[in-house]
């Protein structure tokens, strides 16, 4: 079936089988691979993207059903023309060390941004309960949660 997908604010024509699902779509025909394939089951949040503005989980979104809607990856979160200039959760991160192999870092930030759009910042218990379904193999949630309290616009 032929697609079109709007990514990162580019819009993109794919045909595609439509079993595939979003993750597929972006890693192996539109080659973001910023977003990381993890449990390929929905469980750990290494796919994380947003649609719509809102987090979805993109190994159990069928890409089909995302036509024609905003999608923004990891690569797309920094606003355009912005150059090389990181959104501000992808500094935050940096700064505190937010990371350790880095394999959930992309899924970690997009849900980051959601968790401060949808306004759940008021205590770190509301950020790691609002996180849940991210997990960091390494164990950087105490510094994910400083990075999420210090990103502009978050305070802290």
């Amino acid at each position: 079936m032929d697609v079109t997908l709007n990514v990162n604010d580019r819009t993109e024509q794919l045909r595609i089988d439509p079993r595939v699902t979003l993750l597929d779509a972006l890693r192996d025909r539109i080659q973001l691979t910023g977003t990381k394939k993890g449990c390929d089951r929905g469980q750990c949040g290494a796919c994380t993207v947003h649609v719509d503005g809102r987090r979805v989980l993109s190994c159990l979104t069928l890409a089909a059903s995302v036509a024609e809607r905003p999608v923004t990856t990891i690569e797309g979160l920094a606003p355009a023309g912005s150059g090389d200039r990181l959104h501000p959760m992808q500094q935050a991160f940096i700064d505190h060390d937010a990371f350790q192999c880095g394999f959930c870092t992309p899924g970690q930030i997009m849900s980051a941004v959601a968790v401060v759009r949808e306004g759940h910042t008021g205590s770190d218990a509301e950020i790691r309960e609002s996180m849940c379904g991210n997990i960091c193999r390494c164990g950087a949630y105490d510094n994910i949660v400083e990075a999420i309290k210090t990103a502009p616009g978050v305070g802290g």
